[in-house]
């Protein structure tokens, strides 16, 4: 069987094409109350899983090692250019669905803006959960198929799918909207035990943020985030999950390992410690395959 496919950013305009003065403070704004809402406030190792250019790193000061994880090396080179004064995070770039960390390393896992790209989403959950410990926090934002939105022109027939269907639907070639019961029964099939929901960015229309200043927008959002305990109806969703108490925590000293052979790779020397690391090329010592760190990146795709 072959992998799935990889939606990849390398050497896009992402950050100023979608972000940066592109008229998204509202999201950006209420995804970070979402996350400030979910998220431990302190911890030890923490993953930004599909970091992109680093847009919510500055989420994370209380955490003592937070690695930034993306497929495309570009966007984490921006993403390093940007905190490469702040020793905290290391940068990695990979496969998510061929993670190259040891089982059982992180205490927390975030994924934001970044599921609805996957194509085999019980497959991406259930490597997350290989590398959370027992009993740590998954944080996870996905696209929610019965939204209001969606609901509106499925009834009024400007839509083919249905938003009530529970499978999820690829409306643009890996791109997926995902229904909040399938989303949880993944979950649940993954290790994971699905908890506090959030549903967030009600008010992302482009009418309304024409006309109502976007604070207004902020504080409306943020008041209606708590529905998400009763109904989900928002175009995107928030959950936290905790991995069920049994399974491996990496020991000492491990961090990487194979994402060819799952053999744990020696880490390079001041990678636990406040050290950025430098140059340092791993190699399987098991398959023999060699795994290049360039400009600060981890590379192993």
């Amino acid at each position: 069987m072959s992998d799935p496919p990889i939606c990849d950013y390398e050497d896009s305009d992402y950050r100023t094409r979608f972000w940066e003065g592109q008229g998204r403070e509202y999201e950006d704004a209420v995804e970070r109350i979402a996350i400030g809402r979910l998220l431990p406030p302190a911890g030890g190792l923490l993953m930004d899983l599909g970091a992109g250019y680093g847009r919510l790193a500055d989420m994370y000061p209380g955490y003592r090692r937070v690695v930034l994880f993306d497929y495309s090396l570009s966007q984490l080179l921006h993403a390093r250019s940007q905190l490469e004064s702040d020793p905290r995070y290391v940068y990695v770039a990979g496969d998510l669905y061929r993670l190259p960390f040891a089982a059982g390393l992180f205490d927390v896992v975030t994924q934001v803006r970044v599921i609805h790209h996957a194509a085999d989403v019980p497959a991406a959950f259930r490597e997350v959960r290989r590398v959370i410990r027992p009993a740590g926090v998954y944080l996870l934002e996905f696209a929610n198929k019965q939204n209001l939105k969606a609901i509106v022109r499925f009834l009024l027939r400007r839509q083919d799918w249905s938003p009530f269907d529970r499978g999820p639907v690829e409306f643009a070639e890996l791109n997926f909207d995902f229904h909040p019961s399938w989303i949880r029964k993944q979950l649940d099939g993954a290790g994971f035990c699905p908890g506090k929901t959030l549903a967030v960015s009600y008010l992302r229309l482009q009418a309304l943020k024409r006309w109502v200043p976007v604070r207004w927008l902020v504080a409306l959002d943020s008041l209606a985030q708590g529905t998400g305990r009763w109904w989900q109806l928002s175009p995107s969703v928030f959950v936290r999950s905790a991995a069920t108490a049994s399974g491996p925590t990496a020991s000492a000293g491990l961090f990487f390992s194979c994402p060819d052979c799952s053999t744990p790779l020696p880490s390079p020397a001041g990678l636990l410690q406040r050290v950025p690391p430098r140059g340092q090329d791993l190699v399987c010592p098991d398959c023999g395959r060699q795994w290049p760190v360039r400009d600060g990146v981890f590379d192993f795709r």
